[in-house]
């Protein structure tokens, strides 16, 4: 059973009469013929019954009518579902980020994108880098926000801010209360850094800086928790080195700011190839957020 068949089957069932139907679907009468005898033939039932005057419906061929006529609408949906994924109106894109990126990229470029693009769907997961780079590489995701420098491989990235280290002490600490230190005084406390195999490119960022500044930093703790991480700062004189946006998160914590040199790594956006279009209208709409930002002046301090 062929698809022209059905439209041909239709046009004669909706305006019962041969000459009509054949001009309605661009046919010579006998080719429309054809096309109802090999259907009928194909469903082993009589479908119309002909004269030389009118055309009428079987009973067989009345319920075929209301079928083939839900079969063409569901075929004209799957097209038109197609070609909005294809035109990125619609579809879905699976996005892997760090607390950085969402606050500082990701929130207002997908405030953007369902603006230009509403009918495109998110699925979202905060990961280390090193989690959304292996996910990457596997096809489990389709975009990622993380650090480090350019993925080796057939993955697309781009550098879109870099992200500065802060010294992370708890409310009592007595750093607290200090504008800024420099990071050679890091090594007079023991310190916590992330785990390795979460955020490898923050913890060479981190360790790199030490050497340049020749310092050894003396890592009493390596940790993915939050909550452990929080513990560990109010309850005892420890100091984290971590982003800004994820001070905020540890109730009882302080931020501040690391001189001397600053320690800073590059957040990237990371996209496999051949990437719909669904995921080149996120890509454009992180790249309006950026070009608003660029055009804003710096305050200036007199």
């Amino acid at each position: 059973m062929e698809f022209r068949h059905l439209l041909s089957f239709l046009a004669v069932a909706d305006e019962l009469h041969f000459g009509r139907a054949a001009a309605k679907v661009h046919l010579t009468q006998p080719a429309l013929s054809q096309h109802l005898r090999r259907l009928e033939r194909d469903l082993g039932v009589q479908l119309m019954e002909r004269t030389s005057h009118d055309v009428r419906l079987t009973p067989a061929g009345r319920v075929f009518q209301v079928e083939a006529k839900r079969l063409i609408d569901q075929a004209k949906r799957a097209e038109a579902a197609v070609q909005d994924v294809a035109a990125g109106r619609t579809g879905w894109i699976r996005i892997g980020f760090n607390l950085p990126a969402a606050e500082r990229v990701l929130q207002p470029a997908l405030v953007k994108l369902s603006t230009t693009n509403p009918g495109v769907a998110t699925h979202l997961w905060e990961q280390g880098s090193a989690q959304q780079l292996e996910r990457l590489l596997q096809g489990q995701l389709d975009v990622g926000f993380l650090y480090g420098p350019q993925p080796t491989g057939d993955l697309r990235s781009r550098e879109i801010v870099r992200i500065r280290l802060v010294a992370i002490v708890g409310d009592h600490h007595e750093w607290a209360g200090r504008e800024k230190i420099s990071f050679r005084e890091l090594a007079e406390q023991p310190c916590m850094l992330c785990r390795r195999e979460t955020s490898p490119a923050m913890y060479d960022a981190i360790l790199a800086v030490a050497q340049r500044a020749k310092t050894t930093l003396r890592v009493i703790a390596e940790t993915d928790d939050t909550g452990e991480a929080r513990l560990r700062l109010v309850t005892r004189s420890v100091t984290a080195i971590a982003s800004m946006e994820r001070a905020r998160t540890l109730k009882g914590t302080v931020a501040v700011p690391i001189v001397d040199p600053v320690p800073a790594l590059p957040l990237r956006i990371v996209w496999r190839p051949a990437a719909s279009r669904a995921v080149t209208a996120l890509l454009d709409s992180v790249d309006a957020v950026l070009a608003e930002r660029a055009a804003v002046p710096s305050p200036r301090h007199g």
